[in-house]
């Protein structure tokens, strides 16, 4: 396969994690046969330092044309002066905006190595395997927003089509999985949750008998999350409501260096990405988590490209590292030696090239 990918390094541990997954595609494409162009790009508080633009023409262009997207992360206190006017999120929304990428997929699987690492009890973990639907390209952080000196407002607005579509992507993937849906809102205060659930009963009633359907508010699926993570399976819902929660269910698995996301629009391109930020605490010391990046890099094959056999071998690849003792200090605990940003991408290749 001949394949496009553009590469946004970005700021923070970024470029350090993203050097784990570029090691990883194109390792990937030699043992496969494979042929991936990949294009670093500036983007983020990088492209502002360099052109005054977290997202230049050239970059958006070269993502426009490309198969895949992968994304390291972004921002950092350089950029976050209350007064700036330009931020590298502005970057990030207008990147997911002109891609159409409104369906932000986060899978939270606890390795079975990894137990301890969280700081819930082992039996609560045991088994979790869900999946967030995050829609990404509407409600509040797309709205209109003003301030002045007394007072501040962000719009927070959603279409039913917006609702369609997302729901329609949780449910089609709830099918595939245990037929299990959660649509989480806030119905008994906002209008937008109110619209939320009208079209998500509507659509899942006239398309999707097969799967069931839950109704949870925010707040209750903030505490079911820690009290019984096991019973969810695919939970669906707007755009801050799921990136607060994805960061909290991050915590099942132990560390948030530990998870993908891909976020998806109609077609085939996607943006692949850790859900994690840019860390500029540890930015530079090589210890960094590269496991989300990695298993971003296999979403990427899979979801882009059609690789299926291939995402398959990194994620066990990944989970095989891991397994033998290859963490960076935020997962090691005790009972490890902690390894760095490198050497877990020394081991994950490893593990690839004994399958």
């Amino acid at each position: 396969m001949n394949a496009s990918i553009a590469v946004l390094p970005g700021d923070g541990i970024g470029p350090e994690v993203m050097a784990q997954g570029v090691r990883c595609l194109r390792a990937i494409a030699q043992s496969h046969g494979h042929q991936f162009d990949l294009t670093e790009l500036p983007f983020g508080g990088a492209a502002i330092d360099l052109c005054g633009n977290p997202l230049p023409e050239s970059t958006l262009q070269a993502c426009l044309e490309a198969d895949a997207v992968l994304l390291g992360a972004i921002g950092g206190p350089k950029w976050s002066a209350p007064e700036a006017k330009v931020r590298p999120e502005q970057g990030l929304l207008g990147l997911r905006k002109a891609l159409g990428v409104y369906a932000n997929l986060r899978p939270v699987k606890v390795h079975p190595a990894l137990l301890s690492s969280s700081t819930l009890k082992t039996e609560i973990l045991e088994g979790v395997d869900l999946v967030f639907v995050r829609e990404l390209t509407g409600g509040i952080y797309f709205g209109e927003k003003r301030r002045d000196a007394t007072s501040a407002t962000d719009v927070c607005t959603y279409t039913v089509e917006e609702v369609e579509r997302i729901v329609r992507t949780a449910a089609r993937l709830a099918r595939r999985r245990r037929r299990k849906l959660v649509s989480i809102d806030k119905s008994n205060v906002l209008e937008t949750s109110r619209l939320w659930r009208e079209v998500t009963t509507r659509i899942m009633k006239a398309e999707f008998q097969d799967v069931s359907l839950e109704h949870m508010l925010v707040d209750s699926a903030a505490m079911h999350l820690i009290r019984r993570p096991r019973d969810f399976d695919v939970l669906v819902t707007e755009n801050m409501f799921g990136d607060i929660l994805t960061d909290e269910a991050s915590m099942l698995a132990g560390s948030l260096g530990l998870l993908p996301s891909a976020s998806l629009g109609e077609g085939t391109r996607g943006v692949y990405e850790p859900i994690h930020g840019s860390a500029p605490d540890i930015a530079g010391r090589g210890t960094a988590n590269p496991c989300g990046m990695i298993l971003s890099v296999a979403l990427l094959l899979r979801h882009s490209l059609r690789l299926e056999g291939e995402a398959q071998m990194l994620e066990q690849a990944v989970s095989q590292a891991v397994e033998h003792g290859a963490r960076t200090p935020d997962i090691a605990g005790e009972r490890h030696q902690a390894s760095s940003t490198q050497e877990v991408g020394d081991a994950v290749l490893g593990a690839m090239r004994d399958r």
